[in-house]
């Protein structure tokens, strides 16, 4: 069984396009030329350059001592919270920026929810010269206010999503509907794997440069590409999908899917799509998704802005369902722990999303001669208001 993605756009029985006609002809070019493009010598040669020099990669495979003496194993953090702009988002938006300008683009529209993928392509946008416009719910703009500020000095217009539960799924929907709206000069840098085929695997392809280091970065430190588990946070699951990418297909590698669980699974504030979710289609791809028995979406809930999203990217589900990746549900007050911990046991100060990850080893037990890489996939200082509240600091 293959967990890449097939000719049609699906990962097993999850992906494809389902969209609105008005829609077609901006995925259909971007499908027919997204592969070409990206093998083309010249593409490869200025994103490596900018993943170099302006991103800073590759981003260090830090070894844990005393996170690995506390858990009697050994853990890496793949640290791409050292990223230019804070978490690992930059990545995709840089490939994606070159896409478009390749295809002829000179507008670029974008959702976020913690609002890393907003300053990443506000940062990029910056950086070639074109206009760009940020979609964002009106609850995540407060909850998250210095990304905005940081978003608007990089001369994006952060337009506030006010329908719904005005979190990210809103701000995605606005911004499709913006698509639509302009669909000659416009591109849509979608910020994680989902969304219509060509986007989930797209975006996984630009992630993968985590794997890609990981494999030689762990070969240095420990004579081996490969560690015994790659444990990564997911909401629509870039991260995730970057980390695990150059292992899917290797099953003596086992990835580990972290969700949020929120205030508990079965609380009814959640986000954790693979326990809670059923096949169903959300923003132009199918996967799994929450939703009621009628198929209306679910609001999720995280104390992480950026996990709390009702379904998750077709790869993972996909992931789920066959069984290659374990899922694991970790609570907001577990992660929160798990972030003040790393802090104080090795003075990293971690995104919220990224202390899901972590959470992992209170609920799991690991042998002494495991290798778990876990990918730190941003910084905390954008959380640093919800841990002074959580922790009253």
């Amino acid at each position: 069984m293959s967990y890449n993605i097939n000719k049609k756009g699906y990962y097993g029985e999850f992906g494809g396009a389902f969209i609105p006609e008005m829609l077609y002809p901006n995925v259909e070019e971007l499908r027919q030329n997204y592969l070409k493009v990206m093998a083309e010598p010249d593409f490869q040669k200025e994103f490596n350059q900018l993943l170099k020099d302006y991103v800073g990669r590759p981003s260090p495979l830090y070894f844990a001592k005393r996170l690995s003496e506390k858990y009697n194993t050994k853990i890496y953090l793949k640290r791409e919270d050292l990223n230019h702009t804070g978490a690992h988002k930059i990545n995709n938006t840089i490939g994606q920026i070159l896409m478009a300008k390749r295809l002829g683009k000179h507008r670029i529209i974008a959702e976020t929810g913690a609002g890393q993928h907003g300053v990443a392509t506000a940062t990029v946008c910056a950086l070639m010269g074109l206009e760009c416009i940020v979609y964002m719910g009106e609850i995540d703009i407060a909850r998250q206010a210095p990304n905005v500020a940081r978003m608007k000095m990089l001369g994006a217009t952060v337009v506030p999503a006010t329908s719904g539960s005005k979190t990210l799924k809103d701000a995605t929907n606005e911004a499709i509907r913006d698509w639509i709206n302009n669909p000659v000069d416009t591109h849509y840098i979608i910020g994680s794997v989902v969304g219509p085929h060509p986007y989930p695997d797209m975006v996984a392809r630009f992630q993968a440069i985590v794997s890609e280091e990981i494999k030689w970065q762990l070969q240095e430190h420990e004579g081996t590409e490969n560690p015994d588990y790659v444990v990564a946070c997911v909401g629509g699951g870039s991260n995730a999908a970057g980390a695990y990418y150059h292992f899917l297909d290797d099953t003596n590698v086992n990835l580990i899917a972290v969700e949020a669980a929120g205030l508990g699974v079965d609380s009814g504030e959640s986000a954790a799509t693979s326990v809670l979710g059923r096949e169903g289609i959300i923003h132009g791809s199918k996967t799994l998704l929450m939703q009621t028995n009628d198929g209306q979406i679910t609001e999720p809930y995280s104390i992480s802005a950026g996990l709390d999203y009702p379904g998750v990217g077709p790869m993972h589900a996909h992931l789920y369902k066959s069984g290659r990746a374990e899922f694991i549900s970790i609570t907001d007050d577990d992660a929160m722990t798990a972030g003040l911990e790393l802090c104080k046991l090795e003075g990293i100060i971690p995104a919220i999303e990224s202390s899901h990850a972590l959470a992992v080893f209170e609920k799991k037990q690991f042998k002494p001669n495991d290798i778990a890489v876990v990918s730190l996939s941003g910084r905390g200082d954008k959380d640093l208001e919800t841990y002074i509240n959580h922790f009253k600091l």
